[in-house]
């Protein structure tokens, strides 16, 4: 569980971990070569737009929260990430766009799902004691 001096460490490593994820899996899938360095070629525009979703969304105040936090740093993730990809030349046709909506949806609102699921299944147990 997170730090209690850090609280919000544990989410961004994850979101990045999970972004980076996402962008390997789809360099492997296209069968593209280099897949570290490609991944992080595929992955940097997603990650530009998680850390701009953090900031304007001050996700460090409540990291782990489904809404507004995960669902704007997932949009967040998925808008920016398509216009910096569009910006630098790189592909942006509507299959990617909803391959990575769908994907990301999975990786970044997922982990945070099941952080609340446990917390709520503690809480629980604890009050029951």
């Amino acid at each position: 569980m997170p730090s209690p001096s850090k609280p919000w460490l544990p989410a961004a490593i994850a979101d990045l971990l999970l972004i980076l994820v996402f962008a390997a899996i789809g360099r492997d899938a296209h069968a593209r070569g280099d897949i570290v360095l490609g991944a992080f070629t595929t992955a940097w525009p997603f990650l530009a737009g998680a850390a701009i979703a953090w900031m304007v969304l001050r996700a460090w105040r409540a990291p782990f929260s489904l809404w507004p936090v995960g669902v704007g740093v997932w949009l967040g993730t998925v808008v920016v990430g398509m216009l910096l990809r569009a910006a630098t030349g790189q592909t942006v046709v509507l299959p990617f766009i909803v391959v990575a909506l769908i994907s990301l949806a999975v990786f970044l609102l997922g982990y945070r799902a099941l952080v609340a699921l446990v917390v709520r299944v503690v809480h629980k147990r604890r009050s029951r004691v």
